[in-house]
């Protein structure tokens, strides 16, 4: 190794004896490599301590302690010297270029900013031209500014004198048609002055459309005039308006032998009359009623069929309004009816004879709707007259709304008008009248549940004598209540809004509610009876009212109404986001709460009944329980088998509360009810018959005896295999029936099985799945009949 030291001296003597052409071979490698390193490693700083110690390094790496490997050194020493001229070729080459790229770089930017001086000389040159211009050509501008002032406001000027002479020329072609009674091309050129009028809507030009306006409403009232009374003449031959359904009949006869003129006017006139629809509705002014009503919005009548409603709308306001004896607020079924009645005798008419004309000119209006709808605004005026003052009879408003509700239902039913026209239910809607709509039918709902629940016949079935029909043995007053609720849901179905009709579903919950805590306080009337007939029917209404809820929840109806209550709570923010998801996911329904309470009031009422029929069935039990079941005889001592005579008691007494609870409870009910009593009496006979005695081979036949051909049996009426609710009792009766050596076997498994399942699979052999192994062992231990083997 060669010690650290300055790297440009070589060693003063060579460590070992070596040729000499071999120490000058080493000594131009040093040098080479010292070269080449120095080259690389200078410019780090020029520390020659660091580039002594990678020389060494490098020395170390290439020749190590062997002496063959100074071979290498005449190959590493020319590599070197081929990296060492490569290296100063490159130094030489960007030496030599990078000055002349300099100076080509400095030349550039001496050219550029030569024309950029150049352009600035321009630009200042130009810039003194152009304000010099500019103030020269300053009066030329002002006075081209002016002229060209002068030129649109002659344009404006002669705009506005072509729109007056355009206006004057139909104004006097209309003036012309009408001289020579051309009255199709009068009205068609007064459609072209209407759709002028219509596009100079957004002018500014007041005095314009001024004079507009008034040269259309002047040609369009002496065009109507002329028009509706020619229409009126024609109308009057055909002996419109048909008043009475006779009359409507015999016109209807007589369609046929009329003059084929007399239609061909009636069309010429109606389709003339058609064209002046849009100047009529940009002339008229539309009535509209209050915005409390919030009526939708719908186009006006056609000209044609206001003209055939005037004659109409005059007898209406005459026998309706004012002092007349027909304008009676107590009777407003005379309006409703009259309305109907005019529908019903002018629809032939409308559909056979106006429809065609309509169809033939591409209109897209249905005459018998408009005539409808006209007729209907006669109905909704008198309605927002006439509630503000029966709001306060409550006999007279309920009446008023029977009475709209019927003719709301006719009309939309038999006459086919559309619910999203505006309707009378647009009026109940408004909110003075609603809230009182909602207090009424509270009122009177009330009124109703309290004479329902007060009858003498509110707990007996209307269909008590047909079995067929009376399969869930519903109490008159429940049947009447859940009737009650569908004409309510019948009154309110019709509602335009969904809020409107969710405070109706509020009103039917609070009901149904109501009613849940009237039955509540009859029950607890009742408590001592709980098997009585009341009771019974008692729980009979809880369970039909919570079926037809549960029913009604899948209803389109109010699955529509679920969804607008999930909206309504979505923006208030009023349930959590759990309940917003299973509404949403229509996991609950709108009546869950009162289902809820009603089924929770039926299985109290349904245990409360078990309990009485299961403390019966103990009392009676009591014998049995003490029957000397050590002491029986065997089967083989007897001559038949039969029942314990202290078993009869309790057999019978269960065998008359099950007939009579299947007579007065219906089938879903009663099937609970012996389902829960059977469980309970499992547990009892397992627990305080079985287990509390032991028994000989004589008393374990008895006990199976019993269970087997008479105890199940009194239930097998009810189900199929009725030993399968007895799952104690009968793999009980099992393990004390087992032969001896079955016994002996089992019990030898029980005790030696270290794991569950060989235990579990003797045991499931032998049909006992229900019985754990302490309970089996348990059982095994209470017999009494082992052999005299010392186990």
């Amino acid at each position: 190794m060669l010690p650290a030291g300055d790297g440009a001296e070589a060693p003063a003597a060579p460590r070992c004896s070596e040729s000499g052409d071999d120490r000058k071979a080493m000594e131009k490698s040093e040098i080479n490599v010292t070269a080449l390193v120095g080259c690389d490693q200078v410019s780090d700083g020029g520390d020659d301590a660091g580039l002594a110690s990678y020389v060494s390094t490098f020395i170390d790496k290439e020749v190590g302690h062997d002496l063959k490997s100074l071979k290498k050194l005449d190959k590493l020493i020319e590599q070197m010297t081929e990296n060492k001229m490569h290296l100063e070729e490159q130094v030489l080459t960007i030496s030599s270029e990078i000055p002349k790229r300099i100076q080509s770089a400095l030349k550039n930017a001496e050219e550029s900013k030569q024309f950029l001086n150049q352009f600035v000389e321009q630009e200042n040159h130009l810039l003194t031209s152009i304000n010099s211009h500019l103030l020269s050509a300053q009066p030329w501008m002002d006075d081209l500014g002016a002229m060209i002032s002068q030129i649109e406001e002659i344009g404006r000027h002669l705009s506005y004198l072509k729109w007056i002479s355009q206006i004057e020329e139909l104004s006097d072609n209309i003036q012309q048609y009408l001289l020579t009674n051309n009255v199709p091309e009068a009205a068609s050129t007064l459609v072209a002055m209407t759709e002028l009028d219509i596009k100079l809507q957004k002018s500014s030009c007041v005095h314009l459309l001024e004079f507009m306006r008034a040269t259309v409403k002047f040609w369009h009232k002496i065009l109507k005039d002329k028009l509706t009374s020619d229409f009126e003449e024609i109308l009057a031959q055909l002996h419109w308006p048909f008043i009475t359904p006779s009359q409507s009949q015999t016109t209807a006869v007589s369609w046929p032998a009329s003059s084929p003129e007399v239609y061909s006017h009636l069309e010429t006139l109606f389709c003339q009359l058609l064209k002046l629809q849009t100047s009529d509705e940009l002339l008229a002014e539309p009535k509209h009623l209050p915005e409390k009503y919030c009526l939708p919005a719908s186009p006006s009548v056609i000209l044609p069929i206001q003209i055939m409603l005037t004659p109409l709308q005059k007898r209406f306001r005459y026998h309706f309004r004012g002092n007349r004896q027909t304008n009676v607020l107590s009777k407003p079924e005379w309006y409703l009816a009259q309305i109907l009645m005019w529908i019903g005798n002018h629809t032939p008419f409308l559909d056979e004879k106006i429809q065609p004309i309509l169809d033939k000119a591409s209109s897209a209006v249905n005459a018998r709707l408009e005539f409808s709808q006209g007729l209907l605004m006669l109905v909704l005026e008198k309605l927002s007259n006439d509630i503000p003052c029966l709001l306060y009879d409550d006999s007279l408003f309920c009446h008023l709304v029977d009475e709209v509700l019927l003719f709301e239902r006719e009309l939309h039913s038999v006459h086919g008008y559309p619910d999203t026209f505006a309707n009378c239910m647009h009026i109940l809607s408004e909110e003075t009248c609603f809230q009182r709509w909602l207090t009424v039918e509270r009122k009177f709902a009330l009124q109703k549940m309290d004479s329902m629940l007060s009858s003498d016949a509110a707990w007996v079935s209307q269909y008590k004598d047909i079995t067929d029909v009376d399969e869930m043995k519903v109490p008159d007053c429940a049947e009447t209540f859940m009737t009650l609720l569908l004409v309510i849901t019948d009154r309110y179905k019709s509602l335009p809004t969904a809020s409107r009709k969710l405070q109706f579903l509020e009103l039917q919950k609070d009901l149904v509610d109501d009613f849940r805590i009237r039955l509540t306080q009859v029950m607890k009337e009742e408590t001592r009876a709980s098997l009585g007939f009341r009771y019974c029917a008692i729980l009979n209404a809880v369970n039909y009212i919570s079926t037809v809820l549960a029913d009604w929840a899948d209803n389109v109806f109010f699955l529509q109404l679920q969804q607008a209550a999930l909206e309504v709570f979505a923006e208030n923010n009023t349930l959590s986001k759990l309940e917003l998801g299973q509404l949403a996911s229509m996991e609950s329904s709108v009546f869950d709460d009162m289902i809820n309470l009603l089924e929770r009031l039926k299985h109290d009422m349904l245990t409360r009944q078990v309990d009485h029929v299961f403390r019966e069935v103990k009392d009676a039990a009591k014998l049995y329980k003490k029957e000397r079941w050590l002491s029986l005889p065997s089967q083989s001592e007897q001559a038949a088998p039969s029942l314990s005579s202290s078993a009869c008691p309790l057999l019978l007494t269960l065998r008359d509360r099950l007939l009579q609870l299947e007579q007065q409870l219906c089938f879903s009910l009663f099937k609970n009810f012996w389902q829960m009593l059977v469980e309970k009496l499992d547990v009892y006979i397992y627990q305080e018959v079985i287990l509390a005695n032991h028994f000989n081979e004589g008393g374990a036949a008895q006990l199976q005896f019993d269970m087997t051909r008479n105890l199940f049996p009194l239930f097998s009426h009810y189900c199929k295999r009725p030993e399968n609710y007895f799952k104690h009792v009968k793999e009980a009766c099992i393990v004390l029936n087992l032969s001896i050596g079955s016994a002996l076997l089992l019990k030898d498994v029980l005790q030696s099985a270290s794991g569950h399942p060989p235990a579990t699979a003797a045991l499931n052999e032998l049909g006992i799945y229900k019985l754990a192994q302490q309970d089996v062992d348990i059982l095994l231990n209470l017999r009494t009949n082992w052999p005299n083997t010392g186990k």
